[in-house]
């Protein structure tokens, strides 16, 4: 649910925007759009770490 939450924002996303830092992560740093893009595709542990943060921030 939250994955596709997120694919939907990041879709309406203009392009020049893709590049922002949206999230910190400690172990990580800086995550931009795109980058989050990536590792939630891919299904990764620091996807899940973003789109809970995503969430907890009220951006998805």
């Amino acid at each position: 649910m939250l994955r596709e939450r997120f694919l939907k924002v990041y879709a309406n996303l203009p392009l020049n925007i893709r590049k922002e830092i949206i999230v910190v992560l400690e172990k990580v740093g800086p995550v931009s759009w795109d980058i989050a893009y990536l590792e939630i595709q891919n299904k990764t542990k620091t996807g899940e770490i973003i789109l809970k943060k995503l969430e907890k921030m009220g951006i998805i």
